[in-house]
């Protein structure tokens, strides 16, 4: 058996009204969308620091600084792709992805098997290697006011 490795990311955004909203590279309709120097997806810089971390390359800020214009409006399916090139030259392939995403609104679960389909295609891993789960924060603090969106990520990689 190889080397297994786990690794955490955690992302946050606060919510501007008439911002396009991105979330696991699907475009949601919304009245307020996620804001940030990419695209300001919360699940894939959670993913791609959660697979970063797991490989001990430091994390998306590192790679990708927000003060850097090549990064500036960029989709984060491009960001996961390039994170993905980075663990496999390490050596590593990813064994799977569990996500979480907080917010009240809108309601994520109807676009889960799209957004599983961009993240499986970028990462070149299978569907079922995916999990996305959604809450809410029960109408309390930033997200519960609808300010911000917080996503959490676990993943496995393994020695090839």
């Amino acid at each position: 058996m190889g080397k297994i490795k786990v690794g955490f990311g955690f992302d946050v955004h606060q919510l501007k009204e008439q911002h396009p909203f991105v979330l696991g590279g699907v475009k949601l309709e919304h009245h307020s969308g996620a804001y940030g120097h990419s695209d300001a997806d919360v699940l894939l810089h959670a993913i791609c620091d959660a697979l970063l971390g797991a490989a001990n390359l430091r994390d998306i800020g590192f790679h990708f600084s927000n003060t850097d214009n090549r990064w500036k409006g960029i989709s984060s399916l491009v960001l996961l792709q390039h994170v993905v090139v980075l663990i496999k030259e390490k050596g590593f392939s990813i064994g799977n992805i569990d996500a979480m995403v907080c917010l009240e609104a809108p309601k994520i679960n109807p676009h889960i098997p799209a957004m599983k389909t961009y993240i499986a295609e970028a990462a070149s891993i299978s569907e079922e290697d995916i999990s996305i789960k959604a809450t809410t924060n029960e109408q309390m603090g930033f997200i519960g006011r609808e300010e911000g969106v917080v996503a959490y990520a676990v993943c496995l990689i393994e020695r090839d």
